[in-house]
């Protein structure tokens, strides 16, 4: 794992993205914190975005944090607002940066009041739980959305079924922070460099 992962940062990622599930919030069950430890002993340099798709965030926060995860994004479906805010300020004051996801099917307005209180807002582009599936178009609506009232300082990750062919789309509807696994892992290793060049819209 840390070596495929180092080849995809010389070949232009910046960052990891580690998508954890719980088996209860999302139908699978991947990543602990020992797969975070063991990415961040490989790779010291490496920026590590953990996305918990998990029931409950709050038990998760510090485990992964001690591991040497980055960024912590969680989903707005599983707490109350006020809960929200709280976690945030509590991942934030242990020295990382934080994250909303909502899904597909979550209304964007449940996020617009509390965008505020995050470092970046993930928009989810499949219905999370399996890598592979088919990208939903009509999730770029949220993403402009969320545009308009963003920071400079603000980051619009999108996750989900993004490859070469819809990228640029996924950007001009306001994303700056593009997750890709199958686009990129699926590929034999000389040609993801041109993968990811295309994500970038550097090509």
């Amino acid at each position: 794992m840390g070596d495929d992962c180092r080849h995809i940062l010389s070949a232009g990622a910046d960052l990891l993205h580690l998508d954890v599930m719980d088996g209860h919030f999302v139908p699978n069950l991947t990543m602990g914190p020992d797969m975070c430890r063991g990415l961040r002993a490989e790779l010291p340099d490496a920026f590590l975005d953990v996305h918990l798709m998990v029931t409950d965030p709050a038990k998760f926060t510090d485990p992964f944090l001690k591991a040497g995860a980055n960024h912590l994004t969680f989903h707005v479906e599983v707490m109350p607002p006020a809960e929200v805010r709280n976690l945030a300020k509590k991942v934030r004051g242990q020295g990382a940066t934080v994250g909303l996801a909502l899904n597909p099917g979550t209304p964007v307005e449940n996020v617009l009041d509390l965008v505020p209180d995050f470092d970046m807002i993930l928009v989810m582009s499949v219905n999370p739980g399996f890598s592979g599936q088919k990208f939903m178009t009509e999730v770029l609506a949220k993403t402009r959305r969320i545009r308009s009232i963003l920071k400079p300082a603000q980051r619009l990750e999108m996750d989900g079924g993004i490859g070469p062919s819809n990228a640029l789309e996924v950007r001009s509807a306001g994303c700056d922070v593009i997750v890709a696994a199958t686009a990129v892992f699926g590929e034999p290793r000389d040609k993801r460099a041109r993968v990811i060049g295309t994500l970038r819209g550097s090509n």
